[in-house]
């Protein structure tokens, strides 16, 4: 296998081992604290985020460093471009009447021009506040009311309308430009007679202690809470992140790392990737849609070296070569191909962890064979190239990170909130441990509080909430961030996470349950698409569980059903529930008995942010699915 062998060969450069230091806290005989440092500290680049583009110019003017759609072409922006159309997005904002430490909000789907109205707000000396395309007038209203923003870039005409709508009881709506009506050559335009300099000082103005970003949480359960991250935040997580996996891209590949960014750009996540990106000059390209019929065409056209994604993206790509597979009457051989790729997934892992020999002979054999039948296939769908993915947002299933390194991609986990500016603990180069999300960054120290709850200090901890000073001292009161989550620290200080801790449920027999365990292993298996999990005060666990459309349309198809039967035919259908059924019981694979799910409902429809159940994150709103379907969660406790 080529990515074994360039695997062995990057563990022997001695600059990509050993390079980070985790030192741990034991108390009571457990890993209580991690705490990680380089050591050898990497050069820091000077200056702050809004620097980054015009460093790039400075050092390798040609260099591509993006590539932007046109039409069905990828056409290449080098970085001296990118830096001249930043300067001259910066010089309208200003022309517009832009001060230091003014807010602009960008509400877009992922695409060229928000990274570039991103480096130009901060350019001109500005705060960039996100915006969720799919939001809605309140949620907008909220956020610009709270935020105190005076412009505001939207995409597209139904973008504008909402806002201005959102805007009509603002003391004073903010100027609005619209991406797809023209606005960055509109801005261009107007800041013609702006010099150059200007740009220059208010750049020269900004130190790592300014506000570069108000991000607003996606609000779970009430209003959501702006985050305030400051240039030297976005520069922590940047240059960790690049210094850490970089190197191993670029090394192991033998080619110019590349990335198709397709999560949303007011995800922290996202985000990050492309100010990382940019800052090490690795190709970019944006795609506004992370649904799988609309991204594979594309990953094959653009063709990149590694992915970022959340686990939605690798179980669809998982359960569509499945869906294949059956459509061709080769179901079986999927699953054949399956239970062969976890099994060289773990022995493979454990071989370049030194902890055990690798694949032998005859598991090495039987991966070859269901590469030509299968695993290719995979990375065909990825475009070709792919030998590394990101995953964040929530856990992956275990299974899953083993199945992609049969196929030849490691998937790195990660764990990060808003407030830490994405990633504090990542997995570390060449050192997989699927099922944890890694140890903490550089610079970075993970604990374990009393309660289980994840704390966590260092440079990417964010400074407080904006206009909330009571939950700020809740999150940061002593130094340490309160996440929210639970989880636990292994021998070696890679961090796993158990749950979120408001999400703990307690069952009338007194049994403390963590729903996400289930749910995240419940959504991983087809045709599952969101569920929730219930139990808090019940006599046991139970679930809410939707069926995802193109896994339900197949489902039927290759059944030789109607695509239109009525669901009221479907939750009773035994086959059906059977299959739901075992996905259930890999679920409760996981937990103990008192744990486990005992009965479940199918729910017609799905949890989407169409309806109000769902987060532009892709998190239940857990208060507002138990409202809705509170006469079904009833009814799983009849007799």
């Amino acid at each position: 296998m080529g990515v074994r062998k360039d695997l062995k060969r990057a563990r022997q450069r001695s600059e990509l081992a050993d390079r980070v230091v985790v030192e741990l806290i034991r108390e009571s005989g457990a890993v209580r604290e991690a705490r990680a440092s380089w050591r050898t500290p990497p050069a820091v680049a000077p200056g702050t985020t809004a620097d980054i583009p015009f460093t790039a110019a400075e050092q390798a003017p040609d260099a591509v460093v993006l590539r932007r759609r046109e039409g069905d072409r990828w056409v290449p922006v080098t970085a001296a471009g990118f830096a001249r159309e930043v300067t001259a997005v910066a010089k309208g904002l200003i022309a517009a009447g832009l001060r230091p430490g003014d807010r602009v909000a960008l509400m877009s789907r992922t695409r060229y021009e928000w990274e570039l109205f991103d480096f130009a707000v901060w350019a001109a000396g500005g705060q960039t506040v996100p915006v969720y395309a799919t939001s809605s007038a309140e949620q907008i209203e909220w956020i610009l009311r709270d935020s105190g923003t005076r412009f505001l870039v939207v995409e597209t005409e139904e973008n504008a309308v909402t806002a201005a709508a959102a805007a009509v009881s603002l003391p004073e709506p903010p100027r609005t430009w619209r991406i797809d009506a023209g606005a960055v050559a509109l801005l261009s335009d107007l800041g013609r007679e702006v010099g150059d300099e200007e740009v220059a000082e208010r750049r020269a103005g900004l130190t790592s202690d300014t506000v570069a970003t108000v991000c607003y949480t996606s609000g779970t359960t009430g209003r959501p809470k702006g985050c305030v991250l400051t240039h030297g935040n976005l520069q922590a997580e940047a240059y960790n992140t690049v210094q850490l996996l970089h190197p191993v891209f670029e090394a192991v590949t033998d080619r110019t790392a590349s990335t198709l960014l397709f999560l949303p750009l007011a995800h922290i996540l996202g985000r990050t990737i492309q100010i990382a990106c940019l800052q090490a000059r690795i190709e970019l390209g944006h795609w506004p849609s992370i649904k799988p019929d609309e991204l594979r065409p594309e990953l094959k056209r653009f063709r990149p070296t590694f992915l970022v994604g959340v686990p939605y993206l690798f179980e669809k790509i998982h359960d569509t070569g499945r869906a294949t597979a059956e459509r061709i009457g080769r179901g079986s051989s999927f699953d054949r191909a399956d239970r062969i790729a976890v099994r060289y997934g773990e022995a493979f892992t454990d071989g370049i962890r030194g902890t055990g020999p690798g694949p032998g002979i005859r598991l090495s054999l039987a991966r070859g064979l269901y590469d030509l039948l299968v695993y290719r296939r995979v990375r065909k769908e990825l475009g070709g190239r792919l030998h590394y993915a990101i995953s964040g947002g929530s856990p992956l299933d275990r299974r899953l990170n083993l199945f992609f390194a049969a196929c030849g991609i490691l998937v790195y986990e990660g764990y990060g909130l808003t407030e830490t500016t994405a990633a504090a603990t990542l997995v570390p180069p060449l050192d997989p441990r699927p099922g944890t999300v890694g140890q903490p960054i550089p610079g970075t120290a993970v604990r374990i509080a009393d309660d289980g709850e994840v704390l966590i200090r260092g440079g990417i901890v964010f400074t407080s909430y904006w206009n909330d000073p009571q939950a700020t001292a809740r999150a940061l009161g002593d130094g340490w961030f309160a996440t929210g989550d639970l989880g636990s620290l292994d021998e070696d200080g890679y961090l796993t996470i158990t749950g979120r801790k408001k999400d703990i449920l307690v069952t009338s027999g007194g049994k403390n349950v963590s729903p996400s365990v289930l749910e995240d292993r419940l959504r991983s298996r087809p045709p599952i698409g969101q569920c929730m999990v219930v139990g808090d005060n019940r006599p046991y666990v139970a679930a809410l569980i939707t069926l995802e459309t193109e896994a339900l349309e197949h489902w039927l198809s290759v059944r030789g059903r109607p695509l239109d039967t009525p669901f009221a035919e479907l939750e009773n259908d035994p086959e059906l529930l059977a299959d739901v059924q075992r996905a259930v019981d890999y679920a409760n694979e996981a937990v103990s008995r008192a744990e486990s799910i005992r009965r479940f409902a199918l729910v017609e429809g799905e949890f989407s942010e169409d309806n109000g159940l769902l987060t532009p994150s892709l998190k239940v709103k857990r208060h507002a699915v138990a409202a809705a379907h509170a006469d079904r969660i009833d009814a799983l406790y009849e007799r």
